[in-house]
């Protein structure tokens, strides 16, 4: 298939990267022209504006958008409402808040336009991991755009199968799912990214615990110095608490053990917050991914090990750096 990218940040790069070797032709886009220019020289077809890069596909289009969830998605897409004609699909690949999606596909299904919400988990690493693929929208242009969700999916690895799906032939176990309608997906996504800040959360103040064990504060028989680049390792191997993030968070200690490279000041980008508020509004009760939201806002006044900690894993799965830190 032939799908335009726009936007060439860490994601939308990576991405294009990971269709090309598939097979599939990418025309790209983004505001800064090296950006396309280094994507043209690695095979993709490189266009000046939106216009050129609408012109570049072929009829149905389906245009992906990584930009920044707000007002640049809520620009692009009325943008691209002008151009695009009835049967095409733009597909959100970024962090936009799913009410939001409901609107944007209203406005867009008077022009007969599709439009597919679909969040993307993978960070810099889906270049070689593939990216975890939560759609949502209508069935048809889902469908279509099979192809392209199979290329940008790890696929099934060498995971087996869960015990009990034996016969199972969801694409859940390829890395990629439809969810449901208009929203599902980025609302599964920002509930993934609410779990993933309680998760990095756990783990931020558990190593805080084990660094603080060497306080002198400590009577001397309690008082141990532990390292912790060497436990972040024994964990990672046979332990209940494995998992991908314990195995950033070994790296991260690996290369810098006592994280002087972090400031601890750690932003959240709107999905914690947004899967605090739904919980709100389903009176579901929602403890530990409301107390690492406000964690996050803590850091932002005051700095422990933990908080680098969590700045750390950021930076080692999503290339995120600190808001202001100069590194």
């Amino acid at each position: 298939m032939k799908i335009a990218m726009i936007g060439l940040g860490k994601m939308g790069a990576n991405m294009s990267r990971r269709l090309l070797g598939a097979g599939h032709e990418v025309a790209v886009f983004d505001l800064n022209p090296g950006n396309v220019a280094q994507l043209t020289a690695e095979g993709a077809d490189g266009a000046a504006s939106l216009d050129d890069l609408v012109s570049r596909l072929p009829k149905p289009r389906a245009v992906w958008m990584m930009v920044p969830a707000g007002d640049v998605v809520e620009k692009t897409v009325l943008s691209l409402a002008e151009i695009l004609e009835p049967g095409d699909t733009i597909i959100d690949g970024g962090n936009s808040y799913f009410k939001d999606d409901i609107r944007r596909a209203g406005l867009l299904q008077a022009r007969g336009i599709h439009y597919l919400d679909v969040g993307t988990s993978g960070g810099t690493w889906g270049l070689q991991r593939g990216y975890s693929l939560m759609i949502g929208g209508e069935k048809d242009p889902v469908q279509w755009l099979e192809p392209i969700f199979a290329a940008l999916a790890p696929g099934r690895g060498d995971i087996p199968s869960t015990p009990g799906r034996d016969d199972s032939i969801s694409t859940a176990e390829l890395g990629y799912l439809h969810c449901g309608p208009t929203g599902a997906g980025h609302f599964v996504k920002m509930v993934h990214n609410g779990i993933e800040y309680g998760l990095m959360q756990a783990y931020a103040e558990g190593f805080d615990i084990l660094r603080g064990a060497a306080s002198e504060s400590l009577p001397e028989a309690c008082r141990y110095n532990l390292q912790c680049s060497e436990i972040a390792e024994l964990w990672r191997r046979g332990s209940v608490i494995g998992s991908w993030l314990l195995d950033l968070t070994a790296q991260a200690l690996s290369e810098d053990p006592e994280l002087s490279g972090y400031t601890g000041y750690v932003t959240d980008s709107g999905e914690g917050r947004w899967t605090v508020q739904a919980a709100v509004e389903e009176a579901v009760s929602a403890e530990v991914l409301t107390a690492a939201l406000f964690a996050r806002f803590r850091s932002r006044q005051e700095h422990t090990f933990g908080e680098k900690m969590l700045s750390a894993m950021r930076q080692q799965f999503g290339g995120h750096i600190e808001a202001g830190k100069d590194r």
